[in-house]
This record gives structure tokens, C-alpha cells and sequence, in this order.
């Protein structure tokens, strides 16, 4: 029976699960022999815990590579706090709750604090001697064990506490710095990569004089002054359009992934998920991240809330989750965005490699395995990968539907392209799996910035970093209402003219950092992208008025006008016919052509898209880093689980029929066949002494 069974099992059975208060073994126990034991951080609790778990836990120890104290927290046979003390009293050592230490025995500063303190440790000085406070990790029992029986003078300055404990005591007294450095690190370290406030004045300048200088020529020259306009425009959305067709056609290898690593092997992998109002979204989601195919205990799950959502942190409390999960709580401060939560947890992050989740995702259970052999068979200069991701409630009306088939282009075609030519690559909002050293070094996230994901992708390629995709799914729910899409779409727009606009502070410096490719790439891929919005009714309304009236709305006709709707009506065509062949691309590749219908409605979802950045470029100047949050939790259908319901109930079928041909051949003599595919895979996968 796995470790989960028998955890389960000594749950109901008191003879394998004596109370916490029952006597110690341990004391009558030889410390050498505990020490030569092959994990003899457990030692402690034989007599509290079954033999045969304990047996198991080591197993697991060995073959996952973590102490076998890691594998019984995780599994919840035993509490972090319960083994801490137990241990404590083993080694005649202290557990130290925390819960009275005041800061000033702590003799770091704050943020000395903050790196000690994520690094499992917390120097306190008592009675004027200094002492560690630990919470172990990984195999750290162990080595603490053997300090303890060589260096006893030395090991009984050290105290044991949970890590929840900790991250208690530093988040009590020093949330401000936490908050501080959430907020400023950027700005503080390179203060033009930020969209911080003082920063504006060089953008404003700049776009003001242009302003100036094309409002003076437009009364001089009108007609001259509007044909160039009209003509740059539209080589701008034309070069925005060719750049849609370069990643279409490049071809993106989806090469053999390398060799699968063994579960000794992989390392801690942190999992940060942002929440607010997600308490609907909590069960999905955590039952997403315990299905991955990854040792839960070398998983690092941390769930960040805001301070003033207690709904949230009740629906993680009162959910039995199978994974070690913290939850940290966002100090309360401005501005509130995602990235400014997720740049609190950043610091506390014990994985080597690191994922951002939303509340509504559902990645693919072997999303972390995937992401981490691109990183094993790259360079060390692969610092990010995205994975795709895809709309779940297509069913759900006709704008989750353009949701699909705009996501579908994106994220299985033009991405994987740009990726290929080692572009700079606009990241998703979710699902980039990332260094966690090299996300340390540039800075975490922009909290000012409302499309984070964006900014980040440009400032890795500013560092000399690339990003890349892979071949890995994550299931999102789009929203079905127009006010809610309105919201989240001006969000998205806003935050790409954040994101221009900073890093077109020194033009020469990123034509520098991204290379002449890459700073066309740049224009075109962010800039272009809200530009063709903006323009687009200007494009349509042109043409239209030009087709219906025979003379356009602001000019005096002749050629002038002719060439104008000739461009604008050619733009206009190209750029639905290039967007909805990319749509419909990607629905191919998503096996979802049934959805390709909603290609039809091009023009109106262009329209909506125009409505949005209007809307964000107007926001932009009134309230920069106000974040419209997405509400979550309201999908009526999903694609995801109607697969998974119809692949179990094909296997169900096939089992009932495999055991019915079994007793019709005497194999299962006197027992009828099993209709439920629950007891029918109990009775034949589990062991006789694990049945009921």
C-alpha cells in the first residue's frame, strides 16, 4: 500500500497510531545506533508511529532523496510541530514556539532578516548568548542529529521551530521592510526599468514635443500632413501584421525531450499563486497542483492574500490539502497588483526553479517535469519557458469562444515562432516557469507595472536572457461577459503602454540590449500591438465612409484620398484575414475546429479590442496602476473535464468488461463482475493486506 494508504489506515486504527502523549522509544534507544540508522531523523518516533510506516517513510526517503522526517509531514502522518518537538526532547534540545521573542533579540537588521529567515534559520541572542533557531529541511534533521552526537556543546545552541512559526516571526516584525522591498527593489536597483511615478517626465516630454511639432504641421499642410500620417500608419500595422505571418510560418521543432530525471534527482520547485477573492477558486486549483507528477515533498507551494481577504485564507485553512502549502499575506500597501504579491513571496522561494499559477488554472500534471528538462537540455541562458496556455469554458458563450481561438493563435503558434527565432518573447500571464536565481538578479516583478508578465519578458532579453516555450498545457476560464472581458482587456493594454513607454526611456541603450532584431521586434510585438488597436477604427471608419460617400471625412479628394482608403482598406483586410488564419491555425493544432465558427466574428471582436485600448490609453493618464481584477470561479463548462469524465468512463467500461470475460472464463470463480470503476480498480490493484 502507497504511504498515503498507511497514513490513512493509522488514522482508524489506534493500535498503529498512539497518542502524541504515549512514551518515546527513543530514550531507551542507543544515540549511536539511532545516528547509524539509514534515516535516523525518524528514530524518535518508533512507538508513536507504525513500524511498517516508518519502514516506508525510509523507503520513500531514499528513492525521493529528502530525510524521512519530510516524507511523514507531507503525507500527514505527523505534524511538522509534533515531530519538532519530539525530536527536540530527543536530543534534549529546545523547540522554541516564538510566540514571546521581541525583535531586538534578533541581532540582524531586516533584511538580513528576511534572507535568514527564508533560508530556514533565525539567529536570537537569550541571556546573553546566541543561538540558532532552525526549521529543517530536506535532509537538515539528519545533519542536526549529527552534529548534536559530535560537537554536544556546540549543538545546544541550536533551537527547533516550524516554518510556519518563522515565517510568522518575520512577517510580525519586519512586514514593512518586506512590503518595502516588494515595492521599491526595482526602482531602487534601475530606476529606469520602472513604472514607477518620478519616472513619467521622459516620456511625457518626448511625446509632447511630437504632439507639438505634427499638431503645427497638420495646420500648415493638412492634406500633405495627413497622407504621411495615414502612409506611416499603416506601414506600422502592416510591419505589425508581418510579424504575425514571421511567426506563423517559422516552424517551432518540438524536439525528444531528454532523458526523464529520477525523483532524487529533481529539485525543490516552488509553486506561487497570487489570490484575491479566489476562495472559489481555491479547491480547483490546489487539486490541480497535487496532481502533478512531481514528490510532493520537494514541492514549495506558496498561496499569497491580501490582508483584507479572510475568505480566501478560510477556504485554504479548511481544505485538506495533500501538499505543504503556505500562505503568506500580502502586507497591506500600494500599489496592490499581482506582481507586487508575487514579489513577497519571491524572497521565501526554496526552489531552484520557480512557477506562477493563477486561481483559475489547471496545468497538465507533468507541466513541472517538462519545464525542467528544457532547462536541463539548454543553456544556462534559458531563464524562462511558457507553457500554453488554453481556454477551458469554450462552450460558455461566443466571447469565451474568440478567447479560444485568439489564445489558440497565440500561444500554439505566433509564440512557439517568435521563441524559435530567439526573440524577445511577450510572457503570458501564468504558467512561466523561471530560475529562481536569475529572477532574483533582474529584479523580480515590476509592481508597478499591470502586465507584468510583458515587462518581464523584455527586461530578461535586456539582460542577455531568453525565454523560451514548451510543449505543455495550462486550462484557463475566459470571461463570458462583456464588462468583466472590457476590464481585463484595458488592463492588458495599459500595461503593454506601461511597458513601452519604460523601456523606450533610452532608445539607443535597448538598441544595445535587444540588438537590432530585437528592438524592431520590441516596436512591433508590444508598441505594435496597442497601435493597431488604436488605429484600427480609424482604418475601418475611413474606408467605410471612403467606399459609401465616394470622398473621405477630413480631407479635400483627389489622390490624396484615393491612396489613403486604398491603404487603410488594405490594412483593414490583411489584418483579419492574417488574424483569423492564425486563430484557425491554432485551433487545428488544438484539435478544436469545431470552435472555428467564431472566426467569422473577427471584425466585431477588432472593434471590441479598439473599444478596450481606447479605454486604457485614457486610464493610463488618470490612474496608471489602478489593476481591474478578473473575477474567477463563474465557468458552466468545461472542456478539461469532460475529457477527463470521458476518459474515465471508458476505462470504466473497459474494466467491467475485461472482469466480466474473467468470470466468464472461470478466472474469478463465484464473484460478479465489478460495474464501478472505483472498486473495480481497489480489488485488482491493491495488496491483500490492503482490502477491506
Amino acid at each position: 500500500m502507497a504511504l498515503g494508504g498507511r497514513v490513512r489506515a493509522a488514522e482508524d486504527s489506534p493500535s498503529l497510531a498512539p497518542s502524541l502523549n504515549s512514551t518515546s522509544e527513543f530514550g531507551n534507544f542507543e544515540r549511536s545506533r539511532a545516528i547509524d540508522a539509514p534515516c535516523p531523523e525518524i528514530a524518535c518516533l518508533r512507538g508513536l508511529l507504525a513500524a511498517g510506516l516508518l519502514a516506508e517513510a525510509e523507503e520513500r526517503s531514499r528513492a525521493v532523496g529528502v530525510g524521512a522526517d519530510r516524507v511523514l509531514i507531507t503525507a500527514g502522518a505527523i505534524s511538522e510541530e509534533d515531530y519538532l518537538r519530539r525530536l527536540a526532547d530527543a536530543l534534549g534540545l529546545t523547540f522554541d514556539s516564538l510566540d514571546g521573542v521581541r525583535r531586538a533579540q534578533c541581532p540582524l537588521g531586516d533584511e538580513r532578516l528576511i534572507e535568514a529567515v527564508a533560508g530556514g534559520m533565525l539567529p536570537l541572542t537569550v541571556g546573553g548568548k546566541l543561538y540558532v533557531v532552525v526549521a529543517p529541511r530536506g535532509t537538515a534533521a539528519r545533519g542536526i542529529m549529527a552534529l548534536v552526537d559530535e560537537m554536544p556543546e556546540l549543538a545546544r545552541r541550536i533551537r527547533f521551530t516550524t516554518s510556519e512559526r518563522l515565517s510568522r516571526f518575520v512577517f510580525r516584525h519586519s512586514a514593512h521592510t518586506i512590503s518595502a522591498q516588494a515595492v521599491e527593489q526595482l526602482k531602487r536597483r534601475w530606476p529606469v526599468l520602472s513604472a514607477a511615478p518620478p519616472r513619467w517626465l521622459r516620456n511625457i516630454v518626448p511625446v509632447s514635443i511630437v504632439g507639438i511639432f505634427f499638431s503645427a504641421a497638420l495646420m500648415i499642410a493638412p492634406t500633405q500632413t495627413t497622407l504621411a500620417s495615414g502612409v506611416l500608419l499603416t506601414a506600422v500595422f502592416l510591419a505589425w501584421i508581418f510579424l504575425r505571418i514571421i511567426g506563423l510560418i517559422t516552424e517551432w521543432r518540438r524536439s525528444d525531450p531528454p532523458l526523464r530525471l529520477r525523483d532524487d534527482e529533481l529539485p525543490v520547485y516552488t509553486v506561487i499563486s497570487p489570490l484575491y477573492r479566489e476562495a472559489a477558486s481555491v479547491d480547483g486549483l490546489l487539486t490541480a497542483i497535487e496532481r502533478f507528477d512531481y514528490p510532493p515533498e520537494k514541492l514549495d507551494v506558496k498561496l499569497v492574500v491580501e490582508a483584507d481577504d479572510a475568505e480566501t485564507r478560510n477556504a485554504i485553512a479548511l481544505r485538506n490539502n495533500r501538499v505543504p502549502v503556505e500562505i503568506i499575506i500580502a502586507p497591506p500597501s500600494d500599489p496592490r497588483t499581482k506582481p507586487k504579491a508575487l514579489n513577497v513571496a519571491l524572497p521565501f522561494a526554496r526552489g531552484s526553479f520557480v512557477v506562477i499559477y493563477d486561481a483559475e488554472d489547471r496545468p497538465e500534471p507533468g507541466q513541472l517535469r517538462r519545464a525542467l528538462q528544457a532547462f536541463t537540455a539548454a543553456r544556462d541562458d534559458l531563464a524562462c519557458v511558457q507553457a500554453s496556455l488554453t481556454i477551458d469554458n469554450t462552450e460558455d458563450g461566443w466571447l469565451a469562444a474568440l478567447f479560444t481561438a485568439e489564445y489558440a493563435g497565440q500561444f500554439d503558434v505566433f509564440l512557439p515562432g517568435i521563441a524559435a527565432l530567439r526573440l524577445p518573447l511577450p510572457l503570458g500571464g501564468s504558467s512561466n516557469h523561471f530560475r529562481t536565481s536569475t529572477l532574483r538578479k533582474i529584479g523580480g516583478w515590476d509592481p508597478y507595472n499591470v502586465t507584468e508578465d510583458a515587462d518581464l519578458g523584455m527586461r530578461l532579453a535586456r539582460f542577455g536572457y531568453r525565454a523560451g516555450v514548451i510543449d505543455s498545457t495550462t486550462y484557463e476560464e475566459a470571461p463570458v461577459r462583456l464588462r468583466p472581458w472590457l476590464k481585463q482587456r484595458t488592463r492588458w493594454f495599459k500595461g503593454w503602454l506601461q511597458t513601452w513607454l519604460v523601456h523606450m526611456r533610452e532608445p539607443r541603450r535597448l538598441v544595445r540590449d535587444l540588438g537590432i532584431s530585437g528592438f524592431f521586434a520590441f516596436q512591433l510585438i508590444v508598441g505594435g500591438n496597442v497601435l493597431a488597436a488604436l488605429v484600427h477604427p480609424l482604418f475601418l471608419g475611413w474606408f467605410v465612409y471612403g467606399v459609401m460617400r465616394g470622398t473621405p471625412m477630413w480631407t479635400t479628394g483627389g489622390l490624396a484620398d484615393a491612396v489613403l482608403v486604398a491603404l487603410f482598406g488594405t490594412a483593414v483586410v490583411i489584418g483579419y484575414g492574417t488574424s483569423a488564419f492564425l486563430g484557425w491555425l491554432g485551433l487545428a493544432r488544438r484539435g478544436l475546429l469545431s470552435s472555428a465558427w467564431i472566426l467569422l466574428l473577427m471584425p466585431a471582436h477588432w472593434l471590441l479590442l479598439s473599444a478596450a485600448a481606447w479605454r486604457a490609453l485614457f486610464q493610463l493618464m488618470d490612474s496608471p496602476y489602478r489593476w481591474e481584477k478578473t473575477e474567477h470561479g463563474l465557468a458552466r463548462s468545461s472542456r478539461l473535464a469532460s475529457s477527463t469524465s470521458r476518459s474515465l468512463s471508458r476505462l470504466e467500461r473497459h474494466i467491467t468488461q475485461l472482469l466480466a470475460s474473467e468470470h466468464a472464463a472461470g478466472i474469478v470463480p463465484g464473484d460478479e463482475p465489478e460495474t464501478t470503476y472505483t472498486s473495480a480498480v481497489r480489488r485488482r490493484t491493491l495488496p491483500a493486506s490492503g482490502r477491506a
